[in-house]
Order: C-alpha cells, then structure tokens, then sequence
C-alpha cells in the first residue's frame, strides 16, 4: 500500500525543526548573477545606493516615544532653566513672608517662642517670654512685621539681613530685650512690651540666615539690633506659676542655643496678579 507524501509545515521558509529547505538555498554567487541580470533588463540602470537615515533624538511623551529637540537646543536653553529653578528656589512657597503668624521652634532644645499675661517679678517687670514644649497653645504665635521703618510689605519674602518686629498675637506687644538680667541665668532678660503692636526701637531684631530669603526649612537666628545679643535658650526652667517653661535671654554670641526655625503658622502667599492669600500649615 502506498502512502501519501508527507507535507513538512515551515514558518517564515523554516522547518518546524529549524532547518530551511534545501530547495529555496541559493548561493551567493547565484544572488550576484540575478542581480547583474536584473540590472541589464532594467536599461544598465543601477539601483542608488540605500542613505542611512540620521538618528533623531526622542523623547517619551503621551505614552510613546516622539522626536525630541536636539542636543544643541537643550545645550542653549540650560543657563535659562537653571536661573530660573534657582529664583523658583528662592522666592517659592518655602520662603518666610511678612504679614505671616508662626510659631519659632528652638532647635537646640525643642521648645517654642511662647508668651502670656504673666509679668516678670523682677528686672524690667514687663511680660514675660518663655519657651513651651507643647506645639498646641494659641500663646505661641508671632506675626512678622517690618523694623522701625516698617518696611515689610504683606506677602514679600523676608530677606536674610532685614530688620523685624515679632508681634505677640494675643497680647499685641513686641519681642523686646534691653540691660536688664534674666531672672535664672543672668543673661540678658527678654520681654513682651508695647500696646497694640507699637513699643520702641528696642523691639527690632535682625534675621541672620545664609542665602538671600528666610525659608521655612532651615534655622536661623535673631539679633537684637540695639544690643546685639542672640534670641536664646539654655535650658533652665521656671517654678510656679509658669512651672516648667524654658526661660528665654539674650546672649552675646552665635552658639547652638540661638538657632530658631520656622513650625506652624499661616504663611502669606506672594502674588503680583491676585490679592494676597494665605497657607494654613
């Protein structure tokens, strides 16, 4: 009995074992020999030969890679991105604005800049000024007002270097200092003084940070303009009726006990086009 032929399925001219048939093989001589043939029936014309394409240069955007600009587009516009990060940088969200209420964490000792209805029983006799562990009392906030020029625009960042008032928001006097000694360690004694926002020239400070702006981030500290002393705080602790709270001085050199930074508060927004706004943190 005869059998029928066995038909090899193949894949792309392929065997199903991987072996081409044997009857489409053509050498490379044979190639050439069509090709001449080709090139005679064709008028002698002989085919241009095939231009390598250049490589653009892509990107992926949308989902799929695209042609990019070239690398001496990118070469030209690098100077203009980075000037323009670095003032993003300097003038962004993180800057610390004039107007703004906040709270000034001590880095050092992990107290805030605290105040309240509670005189001084000796030295100036003025109200006193603390430092509280907690983050949620309402005496702890300040606002940011301009030196005695009272140039501070609401909104504008405040500039390393420039001159401060810190108003104390529930009882509207001013972080103060003058040649008093504090009543724990001696140094010099810093208060709460004026009415409604307004003291004297005693209550200026001067905000020293590396940069151009005060950012939120990083610490700084406060000289006294008249004094030149440092916003400080050493540690020692006040008995009954403020019992437990840090006492604040004055000292007369940078150090890491007069190293403030910037917690919570509301912020205001710079805006050249809208009305200012604020930013709850």
């Amino acid at each position: 009995m005869s059998q029928a032929p066995v038909r090899r399925l193949t894949a792309h001219g392929r065997g199903l074992f991987g072996k081409r048939p044997t009857g489409r093989r053509t050498s490379d001589g044979v190639e050439r020999s069509l090709a001449t043939g080709a090139g005679a029936v064709g008028g002698g014309l002989e085919a241009a030969p095939r231009r390598k394409r250049p490589r653009a240069w892509r990107e992926w955007a949308g989902g799929m890679w695209r042609p990019g600009p070239r690398p001496l587009l990118l070469l030209l516009l690098l100077p203009l991105l980075a000037a323009r990060a670095e003032a993003g940088n300097e003038l962004g969200t993180g800057a610390v604005t004039c107007g703004s209420v906040l709270k000034l964490l001590n880095t050092r000792h992990g107290v805030r800049l605290h105040s309240h209805d509670v005189k001084y029983g000796s030295g100036s006799g003025q109200q006193s000024v603390t430092g509280v562990e907690g983050s949620e009392d309402a005496n702890s906030y300040w606002r940011i007002r301009g030196g005695a020029d009272g140039e501070c625009p609401r909104g504008v960042p405040v500039r390393c270097g420039q001159a401060v008032r810190l108003t104390h928001v529930n009882t509207g006097k001013n972080l103060h200092t003058h040649h008093f000694p504090s009543p724990l360690s001696n140094n010099q004694e810093v208060s709460a003084f004026g009415d409604g926002g307004e003291g004297d020239q005693l209550d200026v400070w001067l905000v020293q940070c590396s940069g151009a702006y005060w950012h939120r981030e990083e610490a700084v500290r406060f000289q006294h303009a008249g004094t030149h002393v440092y916003l400080s705080v050493t540690g020692e602790q006040y008995g009954h009726p403020i019992r437990g709270q840090r006492e604040v001085h004055g000292m007369p050199s940078p150090n890491q006990h007069n190293s403030w930074k910037a917690m919570e508060g509301v912020f205001i927004k710079p805006s050249p086009s809208e009305p200012s706004r604020h930013d709850e943190l």
